[in-house]
């Protein structure tokens, strides 16, 4: 004679769908803190387009040039004659990167007189700051 288990043992299964669930809403919630933590020292021009890789430096200079012709060092309004004696306290070492943010509809000419500028004010490198298009 067979004895019946009072207790049927049932498998225990884990459900997916609700783990997945919260992991969707932690990536979004990581994604938009990371967002909103991102720091740039620059006015917003329209900049244009192409492919560059990340900028790595630790405390670059923001070179800001608008179509109007306004020039700008990390939120600084400056003129091209000011422009060297304002950059030479801000470039730390000589690896301190200038970032040239220039506006795609701003004058070629006061772009590169500019950089001439922060050239004589210290500055070895530059990095050209470009909107991203895939």
């Amino acid at each position: 004679m067979k004895i019946k288990r009072s207790r049927s043992t049932k498998k225990g299964r884990i459900e997916i769908i609700p783990m997945i669930d919260v992991m969707f809403f932690l990536l979004a919630t990581f994604m938009l803190a990371s967002l909103s933590m991102q720091n740039l020292h620059s006015l917003p021009v329209n900049l244009p387009e192409g492919h560059a890789d990340p900028v790595k430096a630790v405390t670059p200079v923001t070179l800001t040039i608008t179509k109007e012709s306004n020039i700008f060092l990390d939120k600084t309004a400056v003129t091209i004659e000011s422009l060297a004696s304002t950059l030479k306290p801000m470039l730390i070492s000589d690896q301190t990167s200038v970032i040239v943010s220039a506006d795609s509809a701003a004058p070629n000419g006061i772009t590169v007189q500019a950089m001439l500028r922060a050239r004589q004010a210290g500055a070895q490198h530059f990095l050209i700051a470009v909107k991203h298009v895939d």
